[in-house]
């Protein structure tokens, strides 16, 4: 069971981490000169986010579904942390 979770958190991890590195508005705060991640294409990413997690309610495994789910939160709010921290590293000109 621990096996499908860590493969699980990795999965959903990866469309995690590339939904925060597009951010539109983390990127339109920190003026950076980049443009967000489309509409459709942020879509995708969450749904592929959410495909393990589904794996695991589908397969029966609702312990695995749980720790799945408290897994991508935490490693949500540590990436905003993170992204947000390194974005007040450089404030804007008043």
């Amino acid at each position: 069971m621990v096996f499908t979770i860590v493969i699980a958190l990795l999965l959903s991890g990866l469309a995690i981490v590339a939904l925060c590195i597009h951010d539109p508005k983390r990127l339109r705060t920190a003026s950076d000169k980049r443009e967000g991640m489309a509409r459709q294409r942020r879509r995708k990413f969450v749904a592929a986010a959410c495909i393990p997690g589904l794996a695991c309610l589908l397969l029966g495994n609702t312990a695995a579904f749980l720790m799945w789910l408290g897994g991508c939160a935490l490693f949500g709010w540590a990436l905003a942390g993170y992204f947000g921290a390194r974005t007040n590293e450089h404030p804007q000109p008043d």
